[in-house]
């Protein structure tokens, strides 16, 4: 009787990639794999890319070396954005055996026939053009919360991005198949379910293989909140030009739906949005934020920003740095902008020098440090539910408040994966917040 054969997983990027990983694993487990942590020997090690990650290239590198110090002898498969952009980039990575793109990584396991090491890794690579189909995802079974993909891939042009040319055109899932994914996840246990994608508020967009709209990104958050079961819904990145004020004052009135929205900005400079190509102003995107605010004052406001793209000469990004300081968000995501092959922004003039890029970066980390602190301290002495995580680290349990607050008490095996109504007593050395369970 052979042994069960062992299969390991590496995620880099977004929830998206997480949703999408944790598909591909089930198709290993229905083929009779056994997943194993990627620390841990396995016969196959699978490696999902991301393109937005610095770098990408050499962490892909140092990943393939950990799988490689786990068991010299195991068969390697790259899968994920990288792998659609630069295909042999990766599979000329020593031990690489594998490289499948953006259609081809959902199959995966009819790519595999004895795991034997191949001399050169080999390619399945669509076209961009061919990924036009959909295929629904979501995580179980790795954390408390689950990442519920309902769309895929973009129709916008933004002079940086690749994700375009990684993904493919804009597509959503059919709501019914949301929805029956919702209910699977739900019957799990899990409490909460943040939803993904590459453009979320495009939701509709190729529900049924056509281009025009057959359901709204409203109707979608509407029809999820009559789901059964589900304690907690949160809506991952939406860019503010589909943010419509109906979406904000539903989920202001929503019995399962967060005050927590992560929205995109790049640039608070109206002329570098312009040579972003991006598709709002700043006047725009202050009015989403007064929104978000008037309508839940409590709410946690999460911000991307991209800093040293070609053109932002100091008094831009000072522009940037000066409306983010006085806007109300809680927290800012900062990239330091990197040239990517064909993309406008590589051709672009006023090229800004790598050291004024991360001088800059390192301002902008210390106001989003400085923005955090100051929302934790506004939340203090106030009633919240939280949602408890599983891992024990030093000594405490963490977990995230319904609007995004990240809190520590001692930790107690009991209370993984529950949700408590607490009040936030003090904020710790570490930046959480410490609470008290209410009686």
């Amino acid at each position: 009787m052979n042994p069960r054969k062992k299969v390991a997983f590496y995620t880099l990027g977004c929830k998206l990639n997480f949703s999408e990983t944790s598909t591909i694993a089930r198709s290993f487990t229905n083929e009779g794999f056994d997943r194993v942590d990627f620390s841990k020997k396995a016969d196959i090690y699978v490696i999902n890319t991301c393109t937005v990650t610095e770098n990408a290239n050499n962490r892909f590198k140092n990943i393939v070396k950990q799988a490689q110090k786990a068991n010299p002898d195991a068969f390697i498969a790259a899968v994920g954005c990288y792998a659609q952009l630069k295909p042999e980039a990766l599979a000329n990575v020593n031990g690489v055996d594998l490289v499948l793109g953006a259609t081809e990584k959902f199959n995966i396991t009819a790519y595999i026939n004895d795991l034997s090491k191949n001399d050169f890794g080999e390619i399945h690579s669509c076209e961009i053009e061919e990924a036009d189909f959909y295929v629904g995802s979501y995580s179980i079974g790795d954390r408390t919360r689950a990442f519920l993909k309902v769309q895929d891939g973009c129709d916008y042009v933004c002079a940086f991005c690749t994700i375009p040319l990684a993904r493919g055109i804009s597509r959503s899932d059919e709501m019914e198949n949301v929805l029956k994914n919702a209910e699977e996840i739900s019957k799990q246990g899990i409490k909460e379910i943040v939803l993904t994608g590459v453009n979320i508020g495009d939701y509709g967009k190729g529900e049924f293989g056509n281009k025009k709209h057959e359901h709204t990104f409203l109707e979608l958050i509407q029809a999820l909140d009559k789901v059964n079961g589900i304690e907690r819904l949160r809506i991952s990145s939406i860019e503010p030009n589909l943010l419509k004020n109906e979406t904000i004052q539903f989920v202001a009135n929503s019995k399962t739906f967060v005050p927590h929205f992560h929205i995109p900005l790049q640039s608070g400079s109206n002329e570098l949005l312009k040579l972003m190509k991006r598709r709002y102003n700043r006047e725009l995107y202050t009015e989403r934020i007064s929104e978000i605010k008037n309508q839940m004052p409590q709410a946690c406001i999460g911000v991307d920003v991209i800093i040293g793209f070609p053109g932002e000469t100091d008094e831009l990004f000072l522009e940037t740095y000066n409306y983010l300081n006085k806007l109300d968000i809680s927290y800012l995501h900062v990239f330091t902008y990197s040239e990517r092959e064909n993309t406008p922004a590589v051709e672009m003039k006023g090229v800004v020098p790598i050291n004024i890029r991360k001088k800059r970066s390192k301002m902008l980390r210390g106001l989003s440090v400085k923005k955090r602190h100051v929302f934790y301290e506004s939340q203090l002495g106030t009633s919240h539910t939280v949602l408890l995580e599983g891992e024990n680290k030093e000594g405490y349990i963490h977990g995230f408040t319904e609007n995004y607050v990240k809190v520590k008490t001692p930790f107690n095996p009991e209370l993984i994966n529950t949700l408590h109504t607490i009040n936030l007593t003090k904020i710790d050395e570490d930046g959480l917040v410490r609470f008290e369970f209410e009686n």
